[in-house]
Formats: C-alpha cells, sequence, structure tokens
C-alpha cells in the first residue's frame, strides 16, 4: 500500500524511507495568482467550500511566501529548493543552465523510486535535466503508475490566473456582488476596479470546485488514508501591485496542508487538524520538506529549509523575496518579511513600480488606475504606484493591511529597530546566496559562457568581484550614501559590473550629475561590458551635451539590432534605454520600426527572446513614423 501526500501547491518530494518500507504518495494541488483569498483564512467574501473543508481536517499556514511574486521564478525556487537569484534565474521567463550533476526534486525522487507526474505547467527558468518527470503533460496522472509504485503528482489549476480577470465569464459563475467586494486602499474605487475582484473571486470559487475533484478522485480510490495533500497559490493575487510586486498582496499565499493519522510522524510540529500554523516557509523550503517526507536528507545544494518530515529543519526568522526583469521592464527591488515587518530595498528607484508592461495593461484596473493618474484624480496612496520609488520601505503588517504607510523614515522606536534589524538580515542574505539580480542580464550570460551556466559565475572566486559590485549598488541606489563624485569614481573600476552601478547611480542623480560626468561616460561607449556602453549611452543621451545624442542613440542601435548579435537580452536593454530617452528618441522610429522582432533562428536563447518584440509594440507608436 502506499502513502498520498496530496500538495495543493506545486513541488515535488524525495522519498528515501528504505526501499522496503511503505512510502507516501505525494499529490501537490496548485492553482494560480492568489493570495488566501478562501473562506478559511477568514475571508468573508470567498466561497471556497471544498479548500475550507481540506483546511478543516488539515493545517493551515498563515505566513507561506511564494519568494518571487511572478509565476516562473517562483515555481523555479519550487522546482530547485533554490533562490532563482542564486542562479541566475531571477528574470522573468529567462532560461539558464543548471550546473552540471545538479537535480530538481522529481529526479531525487525518482531514484528513490517514485513514479513522478505534473498535470501540466512547468514554466521553469532553468533548463530541465533529461529524466526529471515520468510524465509531464496533460495527460499525466497518478493513475498512469506502474502497479505497486509509490507516486508525486502535481495538478495545476490555472482558471485563477490573471489573465481570467479579462475573459468573458459564464453568467452562472458570477456569485460574488461588486458592490461587496473590498477595494484596497492603493486602488481607486471604480465600477472597472470593482468588477475584477468580484471576477477574480467567481475564478477562485471555480478552482474550490476543480480542487474538490482532485482531493475526490484520491477518497474514490481508497486512497484518502495514505495521502497528504498540500494546496498552495504559485504567486500572489493576480490584481496589480499584488503579482510581479513585493508586497504582500504580491508575496503571500495560502498553503494548506492535511496529514492523515497514519503518517502522524510525518506532520509539521504542532500540527492539528483544523489548526493554524505561523512558521515562516517559502517556496525554497518545498523542494527539502518533500525529500524529507520521502525519508531522505535533503542535497546540500538546497537552500531552503524542510518544515516537515524526519529531517525537518529550524524555522527560519525571515521569508527573501526578489523582483527582477517582469516580462520586457527592468527593476531590482528585494524584500525581508518576519511575520510582523515587511521591508523592501529597491535598487532601481528611479522607475516606478507601474513601468508599462504590455500584458499586465490589458488589465482593465490597470487601465483606469493609470487613465485616473494621467488625469491627477488619485489620492496620495493611489498615485505611489506611478511614481518613482523610495530607495526603502518598510510597512508594519500587524496595522497596515495595504502597505501604504511607509516606516523607513520613522521616529518609532520599533520601527528603526525593525529596519536596522531588517536591513543586516537582507544584506546577509544577499551575499550569503551570491545574488546574481546585481549583475545585469545581458552581462550575467555573457559572462556565464565562460563558466558553464550563471550559478558557477557567481560563486567561482575567480567570476566576479562580488562584494564590491554589491557595495557599489547600495550607494549607486541610495543619494544620501553617495555624492555624484563617488559615483565618477566607480567609472575606473576594474570591474565591469561596478562602472555599470556607477553609470547607474548618475542617471538616478539625474540631469547635472551626469552632464558634468560626460568626459568620463564618453569612452564608456565602447566599454568591454554591452550593458555598459548601453547604460553610458542612456545617460549621455539624456544629460549629455547636444553633440553627445549622435553617438549616444548610435551605441543604442547596434545593441538593439538583433541581426548581428543575435542576443536578445542586449536588445531588451538597449530599447529600454531608449524608451528613456522620451522624445529625444524620435529621429529613430524608422529605424527601430525596421528591427527585427526576434534573433534570427532564436535559438538558443529561451523565452526572453520574445521581449524585444514587446518593446517594438510599445516604442513604435510612441515615437511615430
Amino acid at each position: 500500500m502506499t502513502r498520498t501526500i496530496l500538495c495543493l501547491m506545486g513541488l515535488v518530494g524525495l522519498p528515501s524511507i528504505s526501499m522496503a518500507a511503505e512510502k507516501p504518495n505525494i499529490l501537490w494541488i496548485t492553482c494560480e495568482d492568489i493570495c488566501p483569498m478562501l473562506g478559511c483564512y477568514g475571508d468573508a467574501y470567498a466561497r471556497t467550500p471544498n479548500l475550507d473543508a481540506l483546511a478543516a481536517r488539515g493545517s493551515r499556514y498563515t505566513r507561506a511566501c511564494s519568494t518571487a511574486p511572478v509565476c516562473a521564478p517562483a515555481r523555479t525556487a519550487l522546482i530547485t529548493g533554490m533562490y532563482p537569484p542564486s542562479l541566475g534565474a531571477q528574470h522573468m521567463r529567462s532560461m539558464v543552465p543548471l550546473p552540471p550533476g545538479m537535480k530538481l526534486y522529481p529526479g531525487h525522487l525518482r531514484e528513490a523510486g517514485y513514479y513522478c507526474t505534473n498535470n501540466s505547467k512547468e514554466d521553469y527558468n532553468v533548463a530541465k535535466p533529461e529524466g526529471t518527470w515520468d510524465e509531464s503533460s496533460k495527460k499525466a496522472h497518478w493513475r498512469n503508475r506502474p502497479e505497486g509504485k509509490p507516486f508525486f503528482a502535481v495538478f495545476n489549476l490555472e482558471i485563477t490566473h490573471e489573465s481570467q480577470l479579462r475573459n468573458a465569464i459564464d453568467p452562472k459563475d458570477k456569485i460574488h456582488d461588486p458592490a461587496k467586494a473590498r477595494v484596497p486602499a492603493y486602488h481607486p474605487d471604480t465600477p472597472e476596479v470593482r468588477a475584477n475582484w468580484a471576477q477574480h473571486y467567481d475564478r477562485i470559487t471555480m478552482m474550490d470546485a476543480q480542487a474538490g475533484k482532485l482531493i475526490k478522485e484520491i477518497e474514490d480510490a481508497g486512497l484518502a488514508k495514505d495521502t497528504i495533500i498540500f494546496f498552495y497559490g504559485d504567486n500572489g493575487c493576480g490584481m496589480p501591485r499584488g503579482k510581479r510586486w513585493l508586497y504582500e498582496l504580491g508575496l503571500r499565499v495560502p498553503l494548506i496542508i492535511h496529514v492523515p493519522e497514519k503518517f502522524a510522524t510525518l506532520a509539521p510540529e504542532g500540527y492539528r487538524p483544523g489548526g493554524t500554523c505561523d512558521r515562516l516557509v517559502g517556496f525554497v523550503d518545498f523542494a527539502p520538506t518533500v525529500i524529507s517526507l520521502a525519508g531522505q536528507k535533503p542535497p546540500q545544494n538546497m537552500q531552503g529549509r524542510a518544515f516537515m518530515g524526519p529531517h525537518a529543519a529550524q524555522a527560519r526568522s525571515f521569508n527573501f523575496g526578489f523582483r527582477n526583469r517582469m516580462d520586457e521592464r527592468f527593476d531590482f527591488s528585494r524584500s525581508a518579511e518576519d511575520g510582523r515587518w515587511l521591508y523592501i530595498r529597491n535598487f532601481m528607484p528611479q522607475v516606478p513600480q507601474g513601468q508599462y508592461l504590455a500584458y499586465m495593461f490589458q488589465t482593465q484596473t490597470t487601465q483606469v488606475w493609470k487613465r485616473l493618474f494621467d488625469e491627477g484624480k488619485l489620492t496620495p496612496a493611489q498615485s505611489s504606484f506611478w511614481l518613482p520609488k523610495p530607495v526603502e520601505e518598510l510597512y508594519d503588517l500587524a496595522a497596515d493591511r495595504d502597505q501604504i504607510n511607509n516606516l523607513a523614515s520613522s521616529d518609532s522606536a520599533d520601527a528603526r529597530a525593525a529596519l536596522g534589524r531588517m536591513r543586516q538580515a537582507l544584506d546577509a542574505q544577499l551575499r550569503d546566496t551570491r545574488d546574481l539580480g546585481f549583475v545585469p542580464e545581458a552581462e550575467m550570460h555573457r559572462r556565464a559562457a565562460a563558466f558553464g551556466n550563471p550559478f558557477a559565475l557567481g560563486h567561482d572566486p575567480k567570476g566576479l568581484a562580488f562584494d564590491r559590485i554589491v557595495d557599489a549598488a547600495y550607494r549607486a541606489s541610495d543619494t544620501s550614501q553617495a555624492s555624484a563624485s563617488d559615483m565618477v569614481a566607480l567609472l575606473g573600476d576594474a570591474e565591469p559590473v561596478v562602472r555599470y552601478w556607477g553609470v547607474l547611480g548618475l542617471i538616478i542623480r539625474g540631469g547635472d550629475a551626469a552632464k558634468a560626468a560626460g568626459p568620463q561616460l564618453r569612452p564608456l561607449l565602447k566599454d568591454e561590458s554591452p550593458s555598459v556602453q548601453i547604460l553610458a549611452a542612456e545617460a549621455l543621451g539624456r544629460f549629455g551635451g547636444t553633440s553627445d545624442l549622435a553617438p549616444a542613440m548610435e551605441t543604442l542601435m547596434t545593441h538593439a539590432d538583433m541581426t548581428s548579435s543575435s542576443d536578445p537580452y542586449r536588445s531588451n536593454e538597449a530599447l529600454n534605454a531608449i524608451d528613456h530617452l522620451g522624445d529625444k528618441a524620435k529621429p529613430l522610429a524608422a529605424r527601430i520600426k525596421a528591427l527585427p522582432r526576434k534573433p534570427p533562428g532564436a535559438d538558443g536563447k529561451g523565452r526572453a527572446a520574445a521581449y524585444p518584440a514587446r518593446m517594438l509594440d510599445y516604442l513604435i507608436p510612441r515615437l511615430g513614423e
């Protein structure tokens, strides 16, 4: 007889109980783009009877975090048990190779005798090793396993995905009254926004029915007593300022775990039916947890901590989150949360939260929100999304449900103490994991080629001047820490990424600083690093003298054109820089219109090859003929 672990979230475990011993089956049910928007979490607006029933006989986690606020990076944390920035896999829909010999958790489980299936979304930012799954398709199911084999099965429910906010819905499924929806303080209270919130909850009710069917399949097969069930969301809420951002709405997910009495020894500490668990857990912890449930010790490369089974580790003190390129737009923020306080460090404060993303702007809430901002009709809390970011953000989660009161400059003793503690914890995390978010995407791929993969680039002492890079990024992004002359000094550093941060620091400081640095910036148009060339060209094009504009634009067009370079990373960086030139880029309109929309053959560049086309779709009408 086998045990069944239903993980209604999205990861797999590794069994290391002796082959003669009975092993649990593992089932994960994962859904898309929801926070704890379920009745069992106290949400009176939600209608989720099946998941509420699961929580009544299981345990509900109150501080579960997706590690990344968007699907592909979040799922990469799940499948690897590692922080994606440590692997260079932090960017949305990117693709990087794993270090040789590193397995994803289904590979470990298969070695331990499990039949592993995924139905069916993968969406990883790392190249999947051969033999990761027994089957990964829309037909994959635990029923297909060989007789007597334990299984690990993932089912991904997509009906709550962000895209479903704008798709037509059957009138019979419209059960949530928009007038009763709670509109958070950062959203304008309009009919469109209320309709989106109501439809999101309608889709959650539909997802609840699908989850109920998956649970019933286990019961009908007589496996309920052998089954551990996990249910979770793959990242936070699909509404704008949720998914993609490091606030609670973007990172916090529901996690319900049911452990049958038969496997009580595998349950988390303090587990009781209908209870709650306040332990901080993140997606990096899921892979080592399922491996522990299978009786094996998690592999050393995994940076997460098992929170169930015989190899459960000490609880973490912080959940960490990360945000880098989202679709076609660049950003760089990191977060730490301890259950009471949320701290966010923005390394690119000059760009607003609400940069134009083609996909996000299909949502009606985004459209009306931006229109009302342009018309000057929003409150300060609603407008901040469209403005440059503060360098630091600190929120008291106990008192500020929507995270609109930034306490980073507060005189409160509690806030000051929290700020110092969170700063220290986040800095240690970034340095310990060798966070590659500090390296521009194109430069990371260029430099990683000599090491075989980005992880090796970040961890090899010969790869990067890592601590100098981190120090430069802190100073560059915070104008209170360093002056423009300090940024100019960085331009002469031997490490290209330090030079990159020096240029970005000048851009953050604006016109006079960047213009005065013209003599030091101009040689960087021929820097060994294309990313440094691109950023120097942006600085000179935006803030330099009249004679600087033409060479700056030529540099940007050279890198935007994938005809010869076949490099979509470089092209996307250049197209973003051209956009930042504003009306100065209008003379480039015809040339931009003629640019290729993808690299020749689009070979080996993964899904990121599609993003330059999105930038072209935005730039061409904006610049005109």
